[in-house]
Parts: C-alpha cells; structure tokens; sequence
C-alpha cells in the first residue's frame, strides 16, 4: 500500500522492522500516521504495535537510531516512547483487548493479536495497520473498510457505535474533531450513536474534554466542529455558556441576529488569518455576554449594553471551569474582549488623534491581534454592507498606523517615572504620586503635551504646584 513517505520516513520504519526482526515481534504501523499518509497530510506521530512487549522493541529500536534518543518508559500502561532529534515522537505497545467498566473510560487490558488491537480503535480510519514485517513488509490490514471511508470523508466507528462511544465517551468529541479537521462528514448511524450517549460525556475529565475542545478551535474551519457539538447535544453539557448564545428573539417585529452562528462565522474569519490558539479563543469569547446583557428598549430594539466589560469579567471562569490556562494567555483574551468593540466604534465617528492614541495606548502590544479580531467581527448577509464596513476600517488601521508612527504611544513607557516624581518632590509613595502620573499620560494622550521627557517634566512640576508641593533642592 503507497503512504506517501519521506525518505526519512522510510527509514526510521525499516529500522523498526529489523528491531522487531532482531526480537522476533511481528509489529504493525497503526492509527493516525498511516491515516494521514494516505491524506498525504504531514504526521509526525508514529505509534507502532507488536505481538509481545511494546517496552522492548522501543528499546531496541531506539538503540538502532543515530543519535540514539532517550526512552520514556510506561511500565503501568505497557508502553514506550522516544522522541526523534527531527521531531518524531514513535510509541510503542504491545497489542491488546480491552474491555471497559460502566463507570469509567480506564480499560482492563490483556494482550492480544493485531485484530484484536485494531478492533479496540476509535474510527474505521484509525484502525488500518500496515505490516512492517519481512514476509509482508508494507501490506494493508483494513478489516472495517478504512480505506473506502477514507475516500468517501467518512467517520464511521469499527464495532457498534453504542459499544464505541460507551466504552470511551471521549471518542464523540474525537469524532466531531476529526470532522472538523479532515471535513470529513459522520456517518449516520455514528452520529445518531453520539446524540444517544451524549450524557455519558460526564466521565470523562475535563482535561481531556478541553484538549479535544482546543484541537476544534484550531482546525481549519472550527465551526465545522462547533455546529456539530451543538446539535449533537454535547456543547449544552461541556459549554452551556457558548449555547446560551443561540436563537434569536423577536419583540415588536425587532429581532436580532443568532450570536451562537455570529461567533462562529467570527471565528472562522479569523482563522483565516491567524492560528493562534488564544487570538481563536477570544473569537469565541468575544460577545459571550450578549446574553446576560441583552435588553429591549422600546422604538430601538435589542442591545447589549456594557457586553464588553461584563464578557471581560466572564472570561476568568470560563478558564478555570474549562481547566484553560490561568496565566497571561487568559488575560491577553479577557483584555480582547474587553477591547473588541473600540476599532469598530472608530469607523462611526470622526477620528480624534486622541482617540486613536488611548487604543493604542490601551491595546499595547495586543493593538495588531485585536485589529485581526475586530475586523473578523465584520459581518453581515449583505456583502455591500461589509464590504463599505470593511473599507471604513482599513481607514481606522492607516490612521492608527499614522499616529503612532508620530507618537509612538503603543508600548509606551511614561517619560517621568513615579520614581523620579518622590525624588524631585521629596515625597513618599501616595496619592498625589498617583495623579501626577495619571495626569501626564492623560495629557500625552490626549495631545496637550508631547510625548518627551522635556514636555514631561515641565507638566509634572506645573501639577506638582496645583496640588500644593515643592521641588526638592539638592
């Protein structure tokens, strides 16, 4: 069978097959990389399975390898791993049965032929083993039809799917992932499978619910995946805060748009052009609180208020609840959302220098990431519509490119240091330190004074004597 290898590729599979040679363990390639080779996809995940003791092959074919890498061994599990100086991580295990317990997706394991092996797999397209055996080097092993799936963009399970997805409930989202990554379509009977055990999801941690969450929001059109948790009913359980955002309401003939489908055409505009996990996250997340803000006000309509701010705020529990980081990374998205409406908020109205400068100043180095999630949030059915919104704000991007490249305000350090403002004063850490700097970055960015330490000290000694103090002579 032709997998598409790179010679690299081609060689660290014969060096397996002479370890397995060497120990006399018939081995197979299996899972994700012949998948992906046969897509012509780029894989660097190599997971190998023997007749015998995964631990031992990895070992040896380890020490056949130039640099010989280090390996990882997982005795509890029966298997091993080693990563390649070229970035190829290969895993080894012996094959195995599995049978699982009601009450947990953690399988009671007993060695097993290449068939069993392949029957414990998640997906027909997952479960196609090639041999790298001497006497068959290369063949395909393909009992449940992987290939014609494969050629057909289909995700389909190997045995029931209610035996599949009750034995591993992660395998649902893993299925609604690989349609969303391959633009595959789920078979019928699979889907179906999913909709029926979408409650035993509650097994499952939600470290690994949020690592398949996040392989969706980096596909290349995530709300493939995301439309697809939704009407299976699996959203609802792992992100009701994303499905409050569904439906549209009318009153008095107003209605306005589905901000669940908004957030998901945000999203894949912006994926379009960016990959950055977090930058996708504040997509998501960017109009998360139009259902706690949304109000009707009579002759007007339905708005949604201060959604910004109070998105803002949501932003920390959504992380914590779906075990996201709490670092820089969920504080760079909660200031996005925060933000997500101040570019756009430009296009209607006369543009200030002064405006410009506190985005700027504001956004900091988040100004080029917030301008790809604000211009993503352009959308609308009527493409003459966003085609002139879309002209408006490349207007706001070259007046913002003029103003900093006068006053350079984006990563703006003040030009007086609260420091310096006790030493010439002669005073502690307090209040007036305070509104001194308040009021010099207020005046630099509102463009009373100009953005140089001469301009600088001259107001900070005027504010110095409003509020009652003296220079300190040396």
């Amino acid at each position: 069978m032709e997998i598409n290898c790179t010679p690299r590729e081609e060689e660290l599979l014969r060096t397996i097959a002479q370890a397995a040679e060497q120990l006399g363990q018939p081995a197979w390639l299996i899972g994700g990389f012949v998948r992906d080779k046969i897509l012509g996809r780029p894989c660097k995940d190599i997971d190998v399975v023997c007749i015998g003791d995964g631990t031992e092959l990895a070992a040896r074919a380890a020490s056949l390898l130039h640099p010989t890498p280090t390996v990882s061994f997982f005795k509890n599990f029966g298997t091993a791993h080693f990563r390649t100086a070229d970035g190829f991580d290969i895993e080894f295990v012996g094959a195995r049965k599995e049978s699982y317990r009601s009450d947990s997706r953690k399988p009671e394991v007993e060695a097993g032929t290449v068939e069993d092996d392949q029957n414990r797999r998640d997906f027909t397209i997952n479960a196609l083993a090639i041999s790298l055996n001497k006497n068959d080097y290369g063949s395909l092993i393909d009992p449940f039809g992987g290939i014609a799936d494969l050629e057909a963009k289909i995700i389909r399970t190997p045995l029931t799917p209610e035996q599949t997805f009750s034995d591993d409930p992660l395998r649902m989202l893993r299925a609604i992932r690989f349609a969303s990554q391959l633009q595959f379509t789920i078979d019928e009977s699979t889907w179906t499978g999913i909709q029926e055990n979408v409650k035993r999801i509650h097994i499952v941690s939600q470290e690994r619910i949020t690592d398949e969450l996040n392989k969706i929001v980096l596909s290349s059109k995530p709300s493939v995946g995301f439309d697809l948790l939704y009407r299976s009913g699996l959203l609802q359980l792992i992100f009701p805060a994303m499905v409050d955002l569904a439906g549209a309401e009318y009153k008095d003939g107003l209605g306005h748009k589905d901000n669940f489908y908004h957030t998901l055409q945000v999203l894949d505009n912006l994926s379009r052009n960016s990959d950055d996990l977090w930058l996708r996250w504040a997509a998501i997340l960017h109009d998360i609180a139009k259902p706690a803000t949304k109000r009707f006000e009579e002759g007007h309509g339905w708005t949604f208020h201060g959604h910004e701010a109070v998105g803002g705020r949501m932003v920390p529990k959504i992380f914590g609840k779906l075990k996201l980081p709490q670092n820089e990374k969920m504080r760079f998205v909660k200031k996005l959302v925060e933000l997500h409406l101040r570019p756009i908020s430009l296009t209607k109205e006369n543009i200030t220098d002064s405006a410009v400068r506190r985005l700027l100043f504001d956004a900091g180095e988040d100004f080029d990431a917030l301008m790809i999630l604000c211009e993503a949030d352009i959308t609308s059915k009527n493409k003459q519509k966003v085609k002139r919104f879309l002209e408006n704000f490349q207007m706001v991007r070259q007046r913002c490119k003029e103003v900093e490249e006068k006053d350079h305000v984006r990563n703006w350090q003040p030009p007086v240091t609260g420091e310096m403002i006790m030493e010439i004063f002669g005073i502690p850490p307090s209040k007036p330190v305070g509104i001194i700097k308040d009021s010099l970055k207020d005046a630099i960015l509102d463009g009373e004074i100009e953005n140089n330490y001469d301009a600088a000290y001259a107001f900070m000694l005027q504010k110095g004597a409003e509020l009652g103090l003296t220079v300190q002579k040396n």
